[in-house]
């Protein structure tokens, strides 16, 4: 057989088994030679996305805190003045707002709105339907974007590297998209961003593909550890002035949905070529289960996506429906204030 032979390298099942120890396919479990994990020619991908979403939302709330100007509106000599100084005056223009107003070191409410944050009487009332796409590129403060940046590096990289700029770049999106649906539903009084809702959805995908894809997921608990330390972190900032749970629910939702739409990876087994023969190979091709959960997931996501969309501009209120909801969105403390 000769050397340059692609198949002479793979080795039957037996044969597998009598040399796992020295096996030249990494991607074998161990005491089982018959699973794969994943194909031996497919390379890790260059990462794109998220390097660019990190210098665009850096870049964007550099320039929200430009407009925003605390010292214009703060500082000088009046009685209300002194009580309520900028935070960080020494950078000028980009201090941040009083931390009653913003304990998340960033602009005020007013200044959000105006350069793109939800608030539902524009965008229902005001032909202002960009603002659903708009506010997921706004944090609500430095510690909002920093938390955040942080978790989408440590999520997103990882699921670009597998499943490319295209597919990991359309979750982000849609599940942008679908956090500012649902907070405009149950936030119509006060004005929200929405930059974690992508990171949500990243953590939604992660979890369908965990799910889809889990006779070849090799470490599932550290997986499933890290999808719920990220998400506990983020939804804590989430009871927080102007980001707002309803927001990550729906990001996560939409990512779910979407994870098992465009993440589903085949499944790698062993075939025999021929009859008799002891030449084998791989053969990839995805489960029917995974079929089901592909269809299951697409009816529900336009299912679901719909029903919001006629709801948010019918003016359905979601409160009146869930008394405790508005918890969800902001818990008021004698530390900040949570109306607009």
């Amino acid at each position: 057989m000769s050397n340059h032979d692609p198949e002479a390298k793979v080795q039957s099942p037996p044969a597998a088994a009598a040399t796992a120890n020295n096996s030249p396919y990494p991607h074998v479990y161990p005491n089982y030679p018959y699973v794969y994990c994943k194909d031996s020619s497919d390379k890790r991908r260059t990462v794109w996305l998220v390097p660019m979403v990190v210098v665009a939302e850096i870049v964007f709330f550099v320039i929200v805190m430009f407009e925003n100007n605390c010292p214009k509106n703060y500082d000088g000599g009046s009685i209300f003045a002194q009580r309520h100084r900028c935070v960080a005056r020494f950078l000028g223009r980009l201090s941040f707002q009083p931390w009653k107003e913003n304990p998340l070191l960033g602009p005020s409410t007013a200044t959000l709105i105006k350069v793109g944050a939800l608030h539902w009487w524009r965008v229902v009332h005001g032909g202002q339907a960009w603002r659903l796409f708009s506010a997921i590129w706004l944090h609500a403060g430095l510690i909002h974007l920093f938390v955040n940046l942080l978790s989408v590096i440590f999520i997103g990289i990882r699921l670009e590297q597998q499943f490319s700029f295209l597919r990991v770049g359309i979750i982000y999106v849609l599940s942008g998209f679908g956090g500012s649906v649902l907070t405009c539903i149950f936030l119509q009084g006060n004005a929200s961003v929405g930059g974690s809702a992508p990171l949500f959805g990243l953590l939604g995908a992660m979890l369908a593909e965990l799910l889809i894809n889990c006779s070849i997921y090799t470490n599932k608990i550290a997986a499933v550890f890290t999808l719920a330390v990220v998400g506990a972190i983020n939804a804590a900032l989430g009871i927080l002035p102007h980001v707002g749970n309803f927001s990550n629910i729906g990001g996560f939702a939409m990512g779910f949905f979407l994870g098992f739409i465009l993440l589903i990876q085949p499944h790698y087994n062993w075939s025999e070529r021929g009859h008799g023969t002891a030449r084998n190979r791989i053969m990839s091709k995805n489960r029917p289960y995974q079929y089901i959960l592909w269809l299951v997931a697409l009816i529900l996501l336009i299912g679901g996506l719909t029903i919001g969309l006629v709801m948010l501009f019918k003016g359905k209120d979601g409160n009146k429906h869930c008394s405790w909801c508005h918890y969800l969105i902001c818990v008021p403390t004698s530390k900040w204030k949570c109306d607009a």
